[in-house]
């Protein structure tokens, strides 16, 4: 390749996404490709900083749009001291979690709608993934996996089912709307059998180039 490719991963906790961005990786470095991993909020010490707060469970009182205007700052921090280097210099860059997730969770989840898109417009310095995975999950089913893990939820999980149902709906409305770009995934299908199709999808898009 003769420049990075981004690729991200997107669906509700619990839908298995750092599982597959763990096996995709993996299976392309072994291919003799250099990859970077990087997740959202987060990726970077101030990003790091602010996924605290937007996930610390005693911010209850955070509003909608200080919410949004948050993962956007996250967002652009990211894009400017990572991922953008890191494609320049011809590396994978695979992301858990992007622009897609503030659309669906707060756009759709937090009722905000297009007002998101305008937060992230400079967040994202024009930078959007080639692929993106969307791992698609009953919320219902999420939540029980997020369970079994044994840990507290975060101040997102702990949202209620109806708002979850919102972002699954946020989710679904942009694999129709991007079907170029999102990628579906039956989530609920077994790890060997996803992981196959995400590593073909991904090996012949770059075979393509």
């Amino acid at each position: 390749m003769n420049k990075g490719m981004f690729i991200t991963f997107e669906g509700g906790d619990g839908s298995g996404k750092s599982t597959q961005i763990e096996i995709l990786s993996g299976a392309l470095e072994a291919t003799g490709f250099d990859v970077l991993t990087t997740r959202e909020p987060g990726g970077t010490a101030i990003s790091e900083a602010v996924r605290n707060i937007l996930l610390d469970p005693d911010n209850g009182e955070m509003s909608p749009v200080t919410e949004a205007m948050l993962y956007g700052a996250a967002r652009a921090q990211l894009v400017h001291q990572v991922i953008k280097p890191a494609l320049e210099n011809g590396m994978i860059v695979i992301c858990d979690r992007f622009l897609d997730s503030s659309i669906a969770y707060q756009g759709y989840g937090r009722q905000l709608g297009d007002i998101v898109e305008k937060i992230n417009e400079p967040a994202i310095d024009e930078c959007m993934p080639e692929i993106t995975f969307f791992m698609n999950l009953d919320p219902e089913v999420a939540s029980g996996r997020i369970g079994e893990r044994g840990e507290d939820k975060d101040r997102i999980e702990s949202e209620s089912e109806e708002f979850h149902r919102r972002v699954a709906k946020g989710y679904e409305e942009l694999e129709k709307k991007y079907p170029d770009r999102i990628v579906p995934i039956d989530a609920s299908e077994t790890v060997d059998k996803i992981s196959v199709k995400i590593i073909e999808t991904v090996m012949t898009r770059i075979y393509q180039r």
